[in-house]
C-alpha cells in the first residue's frame, strides 16, 4: 500500500462541531485503528468504553492500551449482570429464535453496548459515537438505531463507511506507520464474536455454504463426536418466566447462564450452523453455539407446556418472529418492542416451575416438568375410565365447528 492510501485523513470530513467521541473499542486491531483514525481524521477527543460482556477475554490490558493510542479516558466495565438481567431474560421469556434457528446472542448484546455509550457521551458532553461495524453488516444498524432512539442528538461516526481503508492490510500499514502495536499471530480463516449467551463464527471458509466448518471451530461446545457417552440430567427452576436455579442452587442470572454454558458445552449442546438473512439485504452464512440459551429456551418452552393457557401460548407464539425480527434488526428501543414485551411478561407470570433435562451428544431431551400453577388435570387427560368428560358431548362439538366445511362442500353443487 502507497504511504497516500495510508492516510485517509486528509479525504475525510472534519465537522467543527465534534469535538469529542465515545468509540466502542475491543482493544483490537480495528479498534485501535479507529481511535487513532479519529484523533488524525477529525481532530477530536476520543473516549472508549469496553464492555465485559462475559466473553470470557483478559481486559486487564485494555485501559493503558486505549490511553497509549490516543484515547483521553477509557471505561471498562462489567456490564454480565445487567446483560443477562435486563436483555437475556427478557428475550427469553418471549421465546424469540430468528428464521427458526437462530437464539440471536450477537443481536441482543448490541443495544446495551449502545446505550452504555450514549450514557457516556452524555456524561463527558460528547457530540458524537463510533462503531467499528462494516457497512455489510447487521451491527451498524443495530447500534445507530439504539442511538437514535435513546439521544438523536449524538451523532454516530462509522469509519467503515468513510476512510479508504479496504483491506487488512492496509489496516496492518497504517497501524504500522501510526506506532500501533499489531500482534503477530496466525490469523484463523474465520471472524469470532463472543458473550456470555454466545459465540459466533462467520466469514474465511465459511463463506462457501457447501464447506463444513474446520475442526478447530469450536469454542464453547465440544464436537458432538467428543461428548461424553454417558448423559448428565440437570433441573432447571424458574419464576414468572425467568430461570433463577440450577440443580437446586439459586444463582444469579449472569451466573446461571454461564453455569448452562458450562454445562451444556460439554455435551456439544446448542451447536448451529445456517444461512440467514440479513437485515441488510444479502444472506449470510453463521455458526453459532449457545449451549446455555439453548438449554434455557428448551426448559422455558416445555414448562409453558403445562403453565399457559392455550389461546395465550398460541398469541405469543405467532408473534415470536416479530420480536425476533425485532431484535435482530436492531428495534430494542422501540414503542413495539416494549408494547409487546408488557404482552409477553403478562403471559409469563404463572410460569413459575422446575423442569427436569437430560443432555445427552448435542440434545437436550425434557424428561420431567412440575408447577403450581399447573393447567394439566390428569383426571381429564387419563385414557382410563373417568367421572369428569363425558365422552359422547365430542360428537356435538365436531358436529358445530365442522359445519363451515359441509357448507363448503354443499355450495360446489
Amino acid at each position: 500500500m502507497s504511504k497516500t492510501a495510508a492516510k485517509p485523513a486528509a479525504k475525510a470530513a472534519k465537522p467543527k462541531k465534534i469535538k469529542k467521541v465515545v468509540l466502542a473499542y475491543s482493544g483490537g486491531l480495528d479498534t485501535s485503528i479507529i481511535l487513532k483514525w479519529l484523533r488524525v481524521a477529525y481532530g477530536c477527543e476520543v473516549v472508549t468504553f469496553t464492555a465485559d460482556l462475559g466473553q470470557d477475554e483478559d481486559l486487564s490490558g485494555v485501559e493503558a492500551k486505549a490511553l497509549s493510542t490516543g484515547a483521553s479516558k477509557a471505561y471498562v466495565e462489567d456490564l454480565r449482570e445487567e446483560y443477562a438481567r435486563d436483555f437475556l431474560f427478557p428475550m427469553f421469556r418471549s421465546g424469540a429464535v430468528y428464521e427458526g434457528r437462530y437464539l440471536l446472542g450477537t443481536s441482543i448484546a448490541r443495544p446495551l453496548i449502545a446505550k452504555r455509550m450514549v450514557e457516556i457521551a452524555q456524561a463527558e458532553g460528547a457530540q458524537a459515537v463510533s462503531h467499528g461495524a462494516t457497512g455489510k453488516g447487521n451491527d451498524q444498524v443495530r447500534f445507530e438505531l439504539t442511538t437514535m432512539a435513546l439521544d438523536p442528538r449524538l451523532k454516530t461516526i462509522a469509519p467503515w463507511r468513510e476512510w479508504d481503508l479496504k483491506s487488512r492490510t492496509d489496516l496492518v500499514n497504517f497501524a504500522k506507520e501510526h506506532g500501533i502495536p499489531v500482534p503477530v499471530t496466525k490469523k484463523k480463516p474465520w471472524s469470532m464474536d463472543a458473550n456470555l449467551l454466545h459465540v459466533s463464527f462467520e466469514g474465511g471458509e465459511l463463506e462457501d455454504p457447501w464447506n463444513e466448518p474446520h475442526k478447530d471451530c469450536h469454542r464453547y461446545c465440544v464436537p458432538v463426536e467428543k461428548a461424553p457417552n454417558k448423559p448428565e440430567v440437570v433441573t432447571i427452576d424458574f419464576e414468572a418466566g425467568d430461570p433463577v436455579a440450577v440443580n437446586g442452587k439459586k444463582l444469579s442470572p449472569a451466573k446461571l447462564v454461564a453455569k448452562l454454558n458450562e454445562l451444556g458445552g460439554r455435551h456439544g449442546v446448542g451447536r448451529v450452523d445456517m444461512v440467514e438473512n440479513r437485515f441488510v439485504g444479502m444472506k449470510s452464512r453463521g455458526v453459532y453455539e449457545t449451549p446455555g440459551g439453548t438449554i434455557i429456551h428448551m426448559a422455558h418452552r416445555d414448562l409453558e407446556g403445562i403453565c399457559l393457557d392455550r389461546e395465550v401460548m398460541h398469541l405469543r407464539d405467532g408473534l415470536i418472529p416479530r420480536y425476533a425480527e425485532m431484535v435482530y434488526y436492531g428495534y430494542w428501543y422501540s414503542p413495539e418492542r416494549e408494547a409487546l414485551q408488557a404482552l409477553i411478561d403478562k403471559s409469563q407470570e404463572r410460569v413459575t416451575g422446575t423442569v427436569r433435562l437430560k443432555l445427552y451428544k448435542g440434545n437436550v431431551i425434557p424428561l420431567g416438568r412440575k408447577s403450581p400453577y399447573s393447567l394439566y388435570d390428569m383426571k381429564l387427560a387419563t385414557f382410563e375410565e373417568d367421572e369428569v368428560y363425558d365422552q359422547a358431548d365430542a360428537r356435538g362439538f365436531i358436529r358445530l365447528v365442522g359445519l363451515r366445511l359441509k357448507g363448503r362442500m354443499s355450495g360446489k353443487r
